[in-house]
Formats: structure tokens, sequence, C-alpha cells
């Protein structure tokens, strides 16, 4: 348990920030699972949405120091990739 002043203040700040942050990564990683979803469906323009929204999420977490930057940026192209490939399974499919 902490001591001093300093301390105490420390263990408040850092439970107030670890709330926010996770409440940050639980919004990105839900709009991940909505895009996913959508894509398995099939719907290419609701997934773009998704999509959109998921970039949101990220962006917004890497900016605030939810999680890195490279790590959103990682996901984001990863995401892209799974939509690139619906895309031409639609195109090759139709």
């Amino acid at each position: 348990m902490a001591h001093s002043k300093s301390a105490k203040k420390r263990i408040r700040i850092t439970r107030v920030r670890t709330a926010r942050n996770r409440l940050r990564k639980t919004l990105f990683r839900a709009a991940i699972r909505r895009f996913r979803d959508v894509l398995k469906t099939g719907d290419l323009e609701q997934a773009e949405a998704a999509l959109r929204f998921a970039y949101s999420r990220l962006d917004r977490a890497a900016q605030k120091g939810a999680i890195h930057r490279n790590a959103a940026a990682r996901k984001k192209a990863r995401l892209t990739a799974l939509l690139n490939e619906a895309r031409r399974s639609a195109r090759q499919a139709g």
C-alpha cells in the first residue's frame, strides 16, 4: 500500500486511466467484431461502413495511448486485407 500522498494520487490516476483505456479497447474490439460479422454476411457496402467505423475507433485508441500507433496500423491493414479478399471473391463469383 502506498504511504506518501503522491503515491496515493498515482494509484488513483492509474485506476482512472486503466478504466478509460479498457473502455477504448472494448470499443475498438467491438467495432472489429461488428466488421467481421458484417463481412460474413457478404454485404460489402455495409462492411465498408463498418470498416470506416473500426478505423475511427482504432485511430482514437492510438491517439489516446490505449494502444500503440503501429498496432493500430497493423490491425487496420489486416482488416483492409479481409475486405479486399471479400471483394475479389465477390468479383470471381459474380
